[in-house]
């Protein structure tokens, strides 16, 4: 088990109850010089004080995770190793002191490094635009909305419950089906339902999903779509009618850059309720338990997309109440990652490509099979990986389709409760493949599908002596 260092949250209880430290180590039963070592994290908090700030100070224990420290000391890891900075990498501790005593600093720090690494690589393209035009430094919008999911544990708790609560009352037994959200916008909103082909009637051209008419009060679908699709938008469409005070509170929290970010933002935020709307967290969960996290059955029990129940399982983490840690990803046959997010200590690179030696790049062979990893990261860190080919069509012959990529894993302790572990000889060293977040910050020296090496290590070369990788680095 971890040491919960609390050192801020400690202090921050303190000054609410508006205590000196000495009368604070006093309620307690702590001395005083304790107390300073608490908060200063200079102590681990022992199970008993946990127990005790829990009985007079309120501590909320569910909300105790070291998850959001493991994902930004991995953020501040990969700022460090940016060449700029060479010579000038704190260690572990330094770093876990960081996120734990100062987080909006770490945070600041990692939003300039992504402010810098934007500026770095528009100016080698645009290098006689930038003087004129200063957006260019900024992250684009969706880069900066992905990095807020990500650090909210891609769980937004206030729109979860309301879209379960709505859920409940739909359809008692945990599927919803399109004709119970197309009859509920028609009572409680005067809203028409149509599928139509793209392009045709009141629908868009081409390549359209969804239209609502607001004059007209109807709703426009394409009936190219498969059910699970169908069925996703029209939560969508009841999340931004009924899901407005939630969604504008989340985005003033946020505070971002942009107005584009904002708007961005308040569409990721319908998704996470419609996926709770169509998945609703404790039936979901209680699923997942039950056929140990079979994508296939879990998918046919609510009449699910394969996508839609591996991104909803890496959204399980509420407090109380949370499931499997998993990450999760889509990839392009380009090797771009388009969504991402992990709930475990494996984090994606949040520059460059993923690790090639990760079997979700082999997913596009698969013709629809779930295909198995186990891997290795270089901390040591064991895991299932799972992936699969999906195709996403919105139209006929002529219409476009788009292929992706789906790779969903947990670390290898929780093998029990996934069913494809079971047939895996996970006692064997040889079965677990070496893989790594990407070439620029991998440590793997002899790796053969290396790219570029490591940003802080130098290299050298041997004319007289070629390898697979042209390089040896030091």
């Amino acid at each position: 088990m971890k040491k919960l260092f609390l050192g801020r949250q400690i202090r921050s209880l303190r000054e609410k109850a508006q205590l000196t430290q000495r009368d604070f180590a006093e309620r307690l039963g702590l001395s005083t010089s304790y107390v300073n070592q608490l908060e200063n994290n200079q102590r681990p908090v022992s199970a008993p004080v946990l127990l005790t700030l829990s009985e007079r100070f309120g501590l909320d224990l569910a909300s105790l995770s070291v998850d959001d420290d493991d994902r930004l000391i991995a953020a501040l890891q990969e700022v460090f190793a940016d060449p700029v900075l060479a010579g000038a990498a704190p260690g572990l501790q330094d770093f876990k002191m960081v996120s734990q005593n100062a987080p909006d600093f770490a945070h600041a720090l990692v939003r300039l490094h992504q402010a810098y690494r934007q500026m770095g690589e528009q100016l080698a393209q645009f290098d006689d635009r930038l003087a004129r035009d200063e957006g260019l430094a900024r992250p684009t919008p969706y880069e900066e909305v992905r990095d807020f999911f990500h650090f909210e544990n891609n769980y937004i708790h206030e729109l979860d419950l309301a879209a379960e609560e709505l859920a409940t009352r739909l359809s008692p037994s945990g599927r919803i089906f399109a004709r119970d959200l197309a009859q509920y916008l028609e009572e409680r909103h005067g809203i028409a339902v149509e599928r139509r082909r793209a392009g045709t009637g009141g629908s868009s051209g081409e390549g359209t999903i969804r239209r609502f008419d607001r004059e007209q009060r109807r709703l426009y679908l394409n009936e190219a779509l498969p059910e699970a699709t169908i069925v996703f938008q029209l939560a969508h469409q009841i999340a931004l009618l009924e899901a407005g005070d939630i969604v504008e509170a989340v985005v003033a929290r946020a505070r971002f850059q942009t107005p584009d970010a904002a708007q961005v933002a308040r569409i990721g935020l319908a998704n996470a309720y419609a996926g709770g709307l169509v998945l609703p967290y404790r039936a979901f969960l209680s699923a997942a338990q039950e056929t140990r996290h079979d994508l296939d059955l879990i998918a046919d029990r609510f009449g699910a997309s394969l996508e839609q129940v591996a991104h909803r399982l890496s959204t399980m983490q509420r407090p109380r109440l949370k499931g499997i840690p998993f990450f999760f990803a889509r990839v392009d046959r380009a090797g771009n990652i388009t969504k991402r997010h992990s709930a475990t200590k494996l984090q994606f690179a949040r520059f460059g490509a993923a690790c090639p030696l990760w079997n979700v790049h082999r997913a596009f062979e698969s013709h629809g099979a779930i295909i198995r990893q186990l891997a290795e990261t270089p901390d040591g860190s064991r895991y299932i990986s799972l992936a699969a080919h999906v195709v996403k069509k919105s139209g006929g012959y002529s219409g476009p389709v788009l292929h992706y990529a789906i790779a969903l894993g947990a670390e290898i302790a929780h093998a029990r409760d996934i069913v494809y572990c079971d047939d895996l000889d996970l006692t064997r060293e040889a079965a677990f493949e070496p893989i790594g977040v990407s070439c620029r910050i991998c440590e793997r020296l002899t790796c053969p599908q290396r790219s570029v090496p490591p940003l802080n290590r130098a290299i050298s070369i041997d004319s007289d002596d070629r390898r697979l990788v042209p390089y040896a680095i030091r």
